[in-house]
């Protein structure tokens, strides 16, 4: 059973844990580009699933860490954050570029850890 306390403390620990998750992120982001090695476990459209599921847990962390924001405002800031580094990996000129498919991963990402939040929630209530 999760209280109003149990919320409250899980709010405190995420809130310390978001901006070392979202600098981290950041930091992944942006970094140059490197040359991919195959691996066995690579597939097309790796990629994808990585942004899917980096923002799937960084929509579960912001939203644990802000529980009574409003889906719209999360969203919006989410989503100006994924437009923002992807502008960035092509302006920077270090061999990243900007791809469209990244942003609607991104986007599907963090709707599924908004939801994924409030089931936990929901599941333990």
């Amino acid at each position: 059973m999760i209280t109003k306390q149990s919320l409250d403390k899980i709010s405190k620990i995420f809130s310390k844990i978001l901006p070392i998750y979202w600098a981290f992120l950041t930091y992944m982001l942006l970094k140059p580009g490197e040359e991919n090695q195959e691996y066995w476990f690579m597939f097309t459209g790796i990629d994808k699933v990585l942004h899917l599921s980096i923002f799937a847990a960084l929509g579960f962390c912001f939203v644990a860490a802000f529980p009574k924001i409003k889906f719209s405002y999360f969203f919006q800031i989410i989503l100006i954050y994924a437009f923002l580094t992807e502008i960035l990996q092509e302006e920077m000129g270090l061999g990243r570029s900007m791809e469209t498919l990244d942003i609607v991963a991104d986007a599907i990402g963090c709707i599924l850890g908004y939801f994924a939040y409030k089931r936990f929630i929901k599941h333990f209530s």
